[in-house]
């Protein structure tokens, strides 16, 4: 079956970046020209996705604005016959079908991604974090795993290779290798300590997911911080049927962090057309 529709919990307080997200809801703060949550909504757009779900909680009503019509800055535009920019603002309003869902507590990933249940039906679906920035030109990263699931028929995640002092920060899989940069799934643990970790293939924010999942979310105790982690529910998963896991090819920056969020910044502004060469000479002629 296709995979139409990709889910986007984007509840969180974003509490790594405050001050600043308490006026503003993380996944709007600007990557150069555009919010975080446009670059992931567009590559999920790219890999052929016909409807986001976003799992939104308390002031986040600017995502929504985003992605709304606005008539009055439209006709402003059009009143200075100022076309460029008004092509762009209808685009990002007609890009897709957009739905929203509540997620009244912040009670962790699985939680959120149960939340979207009624919307998704009985299909198969992708799961997408917006902290994980994915640069791969014309190779979108969703897209990746969606070959892999046509493949096998089965749910995907991605990961990365980190290292091994870092592992403690991701959840993590024990693979065995299945195709080129696929492996399936033997186990994985949630932050594991790094005596512990299965490997150093870390996953990153990007899941296609098959609706059985749902019941194991339901059947997940919460862990010690009252929240319901979707890598214990996929673990459990495991016993029922096989899980891959697809080791994208890409750029990945972690812009949930403030350092990973520079990165991003500098990197995305060095590939700018319009940017790149004037930031490129500015970083140069630095005095540092």
């Amino acid at each position: 079956m296709k995979i139409r529709k990709a889910v986007f919990p984007v509840a969180g307080l974003g509490t790594r970046f405050l001050p600043a997200t308490k006026s503003c809801p993380k996944e709007t703060l600007p990557l150069v020209d555009k919010p975080l949550i446009q670059y992931v909504v567009e590559e999920a757009i790219e890999a052929g996705i016909e409807q986001i779900i976003m799992i939104t909680g308390r002031a986040k009503n600017a995502i929504e604005d985003h992605f709304d019509k606005s008539v009055e800055l439209e006709l402003l535009l059009e009143g200075k016959k100022d076309y460029k920019r008004l092509e762009m603002v209808r685009r990002i309003s007609d890009m897709c079908e957009i739905c929203y869902v509540r997620q009244k507590e912040p009670k962790g990933l699985g939680h959120a991604i149960l939340k979207a249940r009624d919307v998704i039906g009985d299909e198969p679906f992708a799961v997408i974090l917006g902290d994980d920035i994915i640069h791969s030109e014309n190779n979108p990263a969703i897209g990746q795993l969606i070959k892999v699931y046509d493949e096998k028929n089965a749910p995907v995640i991605a990961v990365q290779k980190v290292p091994m002092e870092n592992v403690s920060a991701y959840g993590v899989i024990e693979p065995k290798p299945a195709g080129d940069r696929v492996y399936q799934i033997l186990s994985m643990v949630e932050k594991p300590p790094r005596e512990k970790a299965p490997s150093d293939l870390a996953i990153i924010g990007r899941y296609i997911l098959t609706p059985e999942v749902f019941d194991y979310i339901e059947a997940t105790a919460p862990d010690g911080r009252g929240e319901i982690q979707l890598t214990t529910a996929l673990d459990a998963m495991l016993a029922d049927g096989a899980i891959y896991a697809c080791q994208f090819t890409g750029t990945r920056y972690d812009a949930g962090d403030k350092l990973g969020f520079l990165q991003a910044t500098v990197e995305y502004a060095l590939r700018s057309k319009e940017l790149g060469g004037p930031f490129r000479e500015y970083l140069k002629n630095l005095p540092l």
